[in-house]
């Protein structure tokens, strides 16, 4: 069965001056799928979107985005996505409905009042619809922002953080919207600084790492690539603790040991199928390693990043 794919690039590349943003990205999106596009600050996330939403032109490389070449159908393009970028584009001094029905007009869709009406009760902000976009919560700006990206019902929705700064409640409901879309066949790409967020939404992430796609797969393949995560927390953060047990997950893992202070944890990813939990309890008690707990679980994605960009994330400090 041959695979249509709503966003194609092969070997974009981007410069600013001496900054080599872009160094080749390659992506494949199947239609009607969301994409998570991961990597640590300054791998070129964001540049990539603005590259294929044609807000940038690239200095190398080609892509189709919906069927249309990037650069010599960049008005089509347009035509078939939508964007929804870091920070609501939408007008304070406006109300939520004339929101929408001004980017209803601007892209000529018929029947404005009406499309409005419908988003505003698609995204539960009917009861709201006529309050001004200044007094709304930030969960209410992030989901009319979506909605006013859906005005023209794209075929590719690029989603840059959608959710950064919200509240869990705020979050889950545009999860759910972004869930609805992709039911309907809507293709959305989807940059996140919350691992969970792909972990939920994406059937396949492109870790991006120094400007290419440097590692490709469902979540759940992602995490195989890594076996398994040893922690150990230890009583009251104690430092000392911390870097004993520091000590024997490095030897035992030969992978580098990542401390999550607040929680007093220190843990390594493993791909030794012979480390067993009882052995690893043993082995850290030998070591005189004072333990309140001790797991060995499956990857999630936080671990997957740091084990295959070798960064850091959030306040997770790798043991140098």
């Amino acid at each position: 069965m041959t695979t249509t794919y709503a966003v194609l690039s092969e070997g974009l590349e981007k410069r600013f001056g001496a900054v080599h943003a872009l160094r080749g990205l390659d992506l494949a999106v199947p239609q009607g799928t969301v994409c998570g596009l991961l990597g640590p600050n300054g791998a070129g996330k964001t540049t990539a979107v603005r590259l294929l939403t044609t807000l940038l032109r690239p200095d190398a490389g080609s892509a189709r985005i919906a069927g249309h070449d990037l650069v010599r159908e960049a008005a089509a393009v347009r035509r078939r996505i939508g964007v929804t970028g870091q920070y609501a584009s939408v007008d304070g001094d406006l109300t939520g409905r004339e929101n929408l029905r001004l980017f209803a007009r601007l892209h000529r869709v018929r029947g404005p009042a009406g499309r409005a009406g419908e988003l505003l009760e698609r995204f539960g902000l009917a009861e709201a619809g006529d309050r001004k976009v200044s007094v709304y919560s930030g969960g209410m700006r992030r989901r009319l922002d979506l909605a006013a990206s859906l005005v023209l019902r794209p075929d590719v929705l690029f989603l840059d953080e959608p959710t950064t700064g919200l509240d869990p409640a705020s979050r889950n409901h545009i999860w759910q919207a972004v869930r609805e879309l992709t039911a309907q066949g809507t293709t959305v790409l989807l940059t996140t600084q919350y691992l969970e967020e792909a972990d939920r939404l994406a059937d396949d992430i492109a870790l991006v790492d120094r400007g290419r796609v440097a590692h490709t797969g469902s979540p759940a393949e992602l995490k195989a690539l890594i076996g398994s995560y040893a922690e150990a927390v230890v009583p009251d953060g104690d430092d000392d603790g911390l870097r004993a047990a520091a000590g024997v997950l490095d030897r035992l893992t030969a992978s580098a040991p990542v401390f999550d202070r607040e929680r007093g944890a220190v843990g390594a990813v493993t791909t030794d199928p012979t480390l067993t939990l009882p052995r690893l309890v043993r082995e850290l008690d030998s070591a005189g390693v004072p333990l309140l707990d001790v797991r060995l679980r499956p990857p999630t994605l936080d671990d997957v990043f740091l084990r295959l960009t070798g960064q850091c994330a959030d306040d997770k400090e790798l043991v140098q």
